[in-house]
Order: C-alpha cells, then sequence, then structure tokens
C-alpha cells in the first residue's frame, strides 16, 4: 500500500520499469533510434507521469515509447495493447453522455476515466500513426478526442482496423459497447 494515492511504493515502480523495459526492448520498430537508459532516466525523476504509466499498465493498455519530441525533451508514449485496453471497455465518451443516459448507464466515461490516469485519449492522428507500428484494434475499437462541433451535436468519435485500414466512425457520445475502451497518451 502507497503513502500517497499517485504514488508507487519502491516495489512497484522497480517491477513496471522491468516491464516498460522488456516491452521497449522488445519493440525497437516502435521507437527507433531512442536508448533505454535516457527513457528510464526521464521516467525515474517523474513520479506522477510514472504513476500514469502504471495506470495505463494494470488497465490493460500495454504502454511503450513511440516517439521523442526534440523540442520539449519529451518522450511520448502510447497504449500499444493488441485490442483497446480490457480495464477501460464499456465507456461512453464523456460525463455530458453519461449524464444524459436515462438507464442503464455505463460505469463511467472516457474523458474522465482518462484524465484521472492522467492521460489524454488519442488523437485521430496519433490512432493512425499507432496503426503504422502495427495492427491493434482488429477485434476491438477505441474512443478518440473529437472534434467540439461533433461533440456539441451528441457525437463522438471512435477507431478500430479491419482489412488492413484505419476506419474512423461516429456513434452516440452516449453509447457504449464490451469491444469499445480508449488508448491514451502520456508525455515524459
Amino acid at each position: 500500500m502507497t503513502a500517497n494515492k499517485n504514488e508507487l511504493s519502491v516495489e512497484q515502480r522497480e517491477e513496471l520499469i522491468k516491464v516498460l523495459q522488456a516491452r521497449f526492448e522488445k519493440n525497437m520498430n516502435r521507437h527507433e533510434g531512442l536508448e533505454w537508459a535516457k527513457v528510464e532516466a526521464k521516467i525515474e525523476a517523474n513520479a506522477e507521469k510514472l504513476w500514469s504509466l502504471n495506470e495505463m499498465e494494470v488497465t490493460g493498455g500495454e504502454p511503450d515509447v513511440v516517439g521523442y519530441d526534440k523540442e520539449k525533451d519529451e518522450y511520448i508514449f502510447y497504449d500499444c495493447s493488441k485490442e483497446s485496453p480490457k480495464g477501460r471497455r464499456s465507456l461512453c465518451y464523456d460525463l455530458e453522455a453519461l449524464e444524459s443516459r436515462k438507464k442503464h448507464k455505463p460505469e463511467n466515461n472516457a474523458i474522465d476515466v482518462a484524465a484521472a490516469m492522467g492521460i489524454e485519449l488519442l488523437t485521430e492522428e496519433q490512432y493512425r500513426e499507432l496503426q503504422q507500428l502495427g495492427d491493434f484494434d482488429m477485434k476491438s475499437s477505441s474512443w478518440v478526442q473529437t472534434p467540439s462541433d461533433i461533440r456539441e451535436l451528441g457525437g463522438a468519435l471512435f477507431c478500430d482496423y479491419r482489412f488492413g485500414h484505419v476506419f474512423v466512425y461516429h456513434n452516440g457520445a452516449d453509447s457504449y459497447y464490451a469491444a469499445r475502451g480508449f488508448r491514451g497518451s502520456l508525455r515524459v
């Protein structure tokens, strides 16, 4: 048990670092030219971001480094699980959508869950970038950040990968499905 809600114990930190390092080394195609030692130094120096990475991990996201922003000196992590993270499914899009449901409400919503984890939903562009690194969401789908003009009309966007292509769809933001979750991004 940890003293602070958003802080990991020494054992949890060490275990997470091992998992992240093994994933990093197994999937070098996702981050060619980047060195684990530098990534590790960054995440070790930021307990809050490490906690967010742990939240991504324990909900089934399998976070991994997918890039480095030289200008901001930040490593970029995405959820890289083959399918939308199992611990983040059956969620409607946002609080407004959740509150609009009269019955059969889901447990929560994607936007608030992501915020509580300290991450953001992938954008459509980020989702397409992720698909350049492998085939993800071949049996599931993932909510993505939705433009305000679509959201104001009650809609929300989600993506999946079928037939060798990324598909972007719309749905009522209050909808939720067992096979739809969300993928997150985190900068460290």
